[in-house]
């Protein structure tokens, strides 16, 4: 968002929880970790100017994969902001 974070490296922590129908006529549904990760990892290749915007499309993508998912969760938090004082983080979470 800021200038100044353009110059710097961030460190981010992402959570993701994808929440599947589950009935009791079958098996319990599976949700292959390896392509959240994956899916996570191709968005923050691209440059964003704010965390809503990786969030859209991480979740975007993780829609577009799991259609059948009830809701999913995203969490982003950066790690040390840059601004005063001792912030241990900024963080974003959509869930829809």
């Amino acid at each position: 968002m800021y200038a100044e974070e353009q110059k710097i490296n961030n460190n981010f922590d992402v959570d993701v929880d994808i929440i599947m129908p589950a009935a009791d006529t079958r098996e319990m549904p599976f949700v292959d970790y390896t392509i959240i990760r994956s899916t996570v990892a191709t968005v923050f290749t691209e440059p964003h100017n704010l965390l809503e915007h990786f969030i859209r499309d991480i979740h975007g993508g993780l829609k577009e994969l799991f259609p059948e998912s009830e809701k999913i969760r995203v969490c982003i938090r950066k790690l040390h902001p840059p601004m005063p004082g001792q912030v241990a983080y900024a963080q974003v979470v959509y869930e829809g």
